[in-house]
């Protein structure tokens, strides 16, 4: 295990961070693809730790065609998707080559709760922040916000595995 790994495994106030993992990235993180990534881009990534998930919800999403035609709302199921979506980045760069050939799964919803609706126009920004890890299961707690007020939170687990 090099020193990065090393760092980012051990969750501490030394793990790595960078700036800004673009769509690219996530494309070679996880496997979901068009309509059903919810991830643009991931900012102040923190190894091991946390991060913020961006997704720019806009009126060309497919799910606005029938929720609902005159009054258009993101599905809060697919804001806890893109929760878990940043959370699979996470974890998948956090273990580098560790994660070459694995998947991530959704395993758990905890505490869900919906604040306000999500629209066309919104960012919305979705941190997540790792409570604790055992082995191949990591869980997260989520907060979902459009300019700063929270829309959705959740806690969600996530197992790592190979396929």
């Amino acid at each position: 295990m090099d020193q990065q790994e090393e760092q980012a495994s051990q969750g501490g106030a030394e793990a790595q961070r960078f700036e800004v993992c673009d769509i690219a990235r996530i494309m070679q993180a996880i496997p979901h693809r068009y309509p059903f990534l919810l991830v643009d881009r991931m900012v102040d990534v923190r190894l091991g730790e946390s991060a913020v998930g961006i997704k720019n919800v806009t009126i060309n999403e497919p799910f606005f065609q029938g929720h609902f035609p005159s009054h258009p709302v993101m599905p809060g199921v697919l804001i806890v998707e893109a929760m878990a979506q940043t959370s699979g980045v996470l974890v998948v760069e956090t273990l580098g080559e560790r994660a070459r050939g694995k998947l991530v799964y959704f395993m758990s919803i905890e505490n869900c709760k919906f604040r306000r609706p999500v629209g066309p126009g919104d960012q919305l920004r979705i941190t997540v922040t790792k409570e604790r890890q055992r082995g191949n299961v990591w869980k997260f707690n989520c907060v979902a916000r459009v300019e700063g007020v929270t829309v959705a939170e959740a806690v969600v687990t996530a197992m790592i595995v190979g396929v």
